[in-house]
């Protein structure tokens, strides 16, 4: 079923149009055998990276859930969600591809499927319609989502999801398609609740860094050229699950990098290119890298992380040339002794070298980034961020401080910990706020970190929470004008998400998602929360010994980046 004559009709009644017309720069026009769908507006959608890679690996097609005035108009004209490529509705895709970046889509993932009009929960599914795979970084814990999806990738798609569609055949049914699906080894399928292991892709340091790259209509969160340098982070922070979920660390070659950014600019009309990873200062030929691409002129490079020292700085120099604009730093707590908890292998006198370095090459402005609710922190470790925070205004720097609340994420050391309540998250930010007058001082909403930490740690009780929400009118949950914390607690009525978020487990304890391997070994994780305690810290493992996380055992995942230091 084609819907341009209707999608037409309605186009003049919807604020920016441009985003449902397809047809951009660089997309295909394939078959409706897959959509990647990422359930948020196109402006955040475009510039997900799952997104790009599964399209261009699998030839598929691309859908964005529009805005919640636009997704009314849609309905009442009686137009479901629909491809940018060939306006087919989604419910005619053999499977579609939802990507889960971050818990506060949860609603949105509904929202989706109601709006597609495919049946909500995969247990109401039938033969004719798509089979809904799942994935993103929030399925390190797919129990929340269980219910809503068919089968879910766990880990890195680009080779598994790819091999798992070549299953989704018209000549099956899916009874038949769900059971092969779960004996793959890094396919989740809910129905089965078998044990999976995290998908590595294992070629990406001889891929082409430079992935097709669509040029959008309308200006999008990151509207340039994106090329992933390195995949992975070894630096071990305790709270950070993206720096375990994507080990081991592969890095991409300089002649491959450059080549890659040479031919993308040339191919999209960009002016400027991202070099886009956990920790791009790490790279290994960061420095050459940059070196080559300053001889090409007018290509304006960013590296959306910044290391604190003085290489940190001097790469920033490199990057922005003439343009000094402002510098970020994330010392994250305020006390050495809390630092060493999380293992930020940083010192206050690593800030205060960093920060002087970057006065002294022209420097004036920086945002500093904390996080609350950290575990053992006290109240002297929140002062002690006004503390820091002064320190760095007394030098001569127009600072902007911004504080995120601790949220237990999967498949790290520190998954065991309660978060703390909103009212508590309140109570520590006044501390630091009445320790640092006159400085700016921003904060993330406590009641969505504590939404999100109900759904990081949650079992499959939270799929009837979710879909409750979604039916007191919550959607796009992350923008703050939908947020809507009293909807949450109304459909909470028959779960303690209280003690989902706040309850801290012995270490080792079985959580709802312990039969989802990562790839790094539980007893790992134990140890790093032992060491925490005790304010011991762990090395980075590029560049010293190995940490025996257990990523290692069958992998070659670090030797020619350590042999390079």
């Amino acid at each position: 079923m084609q819907l341009d004559n209707k999608i037409e009709s309605v186009l003049r009644l919807v604020k920016k149009p441009s985003r449902y017309i397809g047809g951009e720069y660089g997309a295909n026009n394939s078959s409706t055998h897959f959509c990647m769908v990422y359930p948020d507006v196109y402006e955040i959608g475009q510039s997900n990276q799952a997104v790009r890679i599964l399209c261009n690996r699998s030839g598929g097609q691309r859908a964005f859930l529009p805005d919640p005035d636009t997704i009314d108009i849609f309905k009442e004209n009686n137009i479901p969600m629909f491809s940018l490529e060939t306006h087919t509705p989604l419910r005619d895709f053999d499977a579609i591809g939802i990507t889960m970046s971050h818990e506060l889509l949860a609603t949105n993932l509904i929202e989706t499927l109601d709006f597609a009009q495919i049946p909500i929960f995969a247990k109401d599914r039938t033969d004719n319609d798509p089979i809904v795979f799942g994935g993103g970084p929030v399925c390190c814990n797919p129990e929340p989502y269980a219910a809503f999806f068919d089968c879910i990738t766990i880990g890195e798609g680009e080779k598994a999801t790819i091999d798992a569609l070549d299953l989704v055949t018209t000549d099956k049914s899916r009874e038949q398609i769900l059971e092969e699906l779960s004996h793959m080894p890094s396919i989740y399928v809910p129905k089965f609740k078998n044990k999976v292991k995290r998908a590595v892709y294992n070629d990406f340091s001889t891929s082409s860094a430079y992935e097709n790259c669509i040029v959008p209509f309308a200006s999008i969160a990151h509207d340039r050229l994106n090329v992933e340098v390195l995949r992975g982070c070894a630096r071990g922070c305790r709270f950070c699950q993206a720096g375990f979920m994507y080990r081991p660390v592969r890095e991409r070659n300089r002649e491959n990098i450059v080549k890659s950014v040479r031919e993308g600019l040339n191919i999209t009309g960009y002016d400027e290119v991202s070099l886009t990873s956990l920790s791009t200062t790490d790279h290994s030929q960061i420095t050459e890298i940059l070196d080559d691409l300053d001889n090409d002129r007018g290509i304006r490079i960013s590296i959306p992380s910044q290391r604190l020292d003085a290489f940190g700085i001097d790469v920033a120099k490199k990057v922005a040339g003439k343009k000094k604009g402002g510098l970020t730093f994330a010392p994250e707590a305020g006390t050495q002794r809390l630092r060493d908890v999380i293992n930020k292998n940083v010192t206050e006198e690593d800030l205060f070298n960093a920060v002087r370095h970057a006065k002294e090459n022209g420097w004036r402005r920086c945002k500093l980034y904390f996080m609350i609710g950290l575990p053992t922190e006290t109240d002297e470790d929140l002062i002690g961020i006004a503390d820091m925070c002064r320190s760095v205004k007394s030098m001569g720097m127009n600072i902007n401080v911004s504080v995120a609340v601790f949220v237990p994420k999967a498949n790290t050391p520190f998954m065991w910990d309660g978060a703390i309540t909103p009212d508590e998250a309140l109570r520590r930010i006044n501390i630091i706020r009445d320790n640092m007058k006159g400085i700016s001082l921003n904060w993330h909403d406590p009641k969505t970190s504590f939404i999100e930490a109900v759904l990081s740690r949650g079992g499959r009780e939270c799929s009837d929470l979710i879909y409750k929400a979604w039916k007191n009118g919550t959607k796009f949950d992350a923008w703050n004008e939908y947020f809507d914390f009293e909807a949450w607690i109304r459909a909470s009525q028959d779960i303690d998400i209280n003690e989902i978020a706040v309850k801290t487990y012995e270490p080792g304890t079985d959580m709802p998602w312990s039969h989802i391997d990562m790839g790094v070994d539980t007893s790992y994780f134990v140890s790093e929360r032992e060491k925490a305690d005790k304010e011991i810290t762990t090395e980075d493992c590029t560049f010293g010994k190995c940490s025996n996380c257990g990523i290692c055992k069958n992998l070659e995942c670090k030797s020619e980046i350590a042999a390079s230091r």
